[in-house]
């Protein structure tokens, strides 16, 4: 039977922290600047859940983030810090986007699948290199991917006002998209796309890999301890470049996905940052791929009614994000805080470092892994 550490919260009960320690801020601030919290936060909220609609609207800005943040749990339950999940899904917008004519005459049974496909596998390209590059002459990851976003930016900016631009079109985006290359709504009138059950579908798959196949294992394995994972056997240099190809690959489908479910087109600030809230999506549900659909909802919500709230009570939006740093503050604070908990219980010295010789049979990688 598996014994309960009680030095060890929940990540339920840290997200409830996290959560609360965001509105007290949140008012705080608000009090600060001369605001009624209560006015504030109540427009905040039925902004996000006041009607079936804005009930949608959540939903749909939570679904980039949902898909974004499960490739952040693969990358970095590997181990490797995959901080480009937002050029990714750029790369993933601009391929589709260009692919786009090819397909405008086939069945939309047939074109919106290739379309989401050409996306993924394009986005699984653009992971891959910097994995490539770590693996084969250790360069450090999170510097490559930070400049890679560089790079997809300014792509999507070279296309959107040249090759890609719409004909006879005054500003620098790409043209519509077809209507047979656009995902399904499940409730008309409101917005809301297939895309929301391609997220349930992506999150089972995503626990399968990690938690049922062989592979899942070893890139939980190299996260834990890859000296570990190297006498045991394992190829480091794989494993790297698979769990970044599959991190990309899911980030390049969220593009996909948002050009062809909300945006259908391509345009200058295409992401208003998805991929790099993100990482504070999968970081908020530690790494758990479904509490990453909770995370990437409440995330979604609050993006949802900070309009409200600017419209209603006259408070910036930059007070949701904001709200959202203190989550991702109080989350890192509460883990470190159990760690050095855990540790002095044990008579340890966090700041020594870990040992590096590990003896190959005892390289378990525990389930919350």
């Amino acid at each position: 039977m598996k014994q309960i550490n009680p030095l060890r919260l929940s990540p339920f009960v840290q997200a409830l922290i996290a959560f609360a320690v965001s509105m007290l801020g949140g008012a705080l601030l608000l009090l600060a600047t001369g605001h009624n919290p209560v006015t504030a936060f109540a427009a905040l909220f039925a902004g996000a859940l006041g009607s079936v609609n804005n009930l949608s609207e959540c939903l749909l800005k939570a679904i980039p983030l949902w898909l974004c943040g499960l490739a952040i749990a693969i990358a970095f339950r590997a181990g490797v810090w995959n901080i480009g999940a937002e050029g990714q899904l750029l790369i993933g917008a601009l391929v589709a986007t260009g692919l786009a004519p090819f397909l405008q005459k086939l069945p939309s049974a047939l074109g919106v699948p290739l379309l989401l496909a050409a996306g993924a596998i394009a986005g699984a390209a653009w992971g891959a290199l910097p994995g490539w590059m770590k693996a084969r002459r250790q360069i450090q990851e999170v510097i490559s991917t930070i400049l890679l976003n560089f790079v997809a930016i300014e792509l999507v900016g070279y296309a959107v006002h040249g090759p890609l631009m719409e004909i006879g079109g005054n500003f620098p985006q790409s043209a519509a998209l077809p209507e047979n290359l656009r995902l399904l709504r499940l409730l008309p009138p409101t917005r809301l796309h297939l895309g929301a059950v391609l997220g349930v579908v992506m999150t089972a798959a995503t626990y399968v890999l990690l938690f049922r196949t062989v592979a899942g294992y070893q890139l939980r394995a190299l996260g834990v301890n890859a000296t570990a994972a190297r006498f045991a056997g394992m190829q480091i240099e794989r494993l790297i470049i698979l769990a970044m190809a599959i991190s990309g690959g899911l980030a390049g489908l969220a593009g996909a996905v948002e050009l062809s479910g909300v945006t259908h087109r391509l345009f200058e600030n295409f992401s208003p940052g998805y991929g790099y809230t993100a990482v504070a999506v999968a970081l908020m549900a530690r790494l758990n791929p479904w509490g990453i659909i909770g995370t990437a909802f409440l995330f979604g919500a609050l993006e949802a009614g900070a309009g409200a709230m600017q419209r209603q009570a006259n408070v910036s939006a930059v007070v949701v994000q904001i709200m959202q740093g203190l989550m991702i503050l109080s989350i890192v604070a509460t883990s470190a805080y159990q760690f050095r908990k855990e540790k002095s219980k044990k008579g340890l010295d966090i700041r020594q470092a870990p040992p590096t010789e590990v003896e190959p049979s005892s390289a378990e990688v525990p389930d919350e892994w």
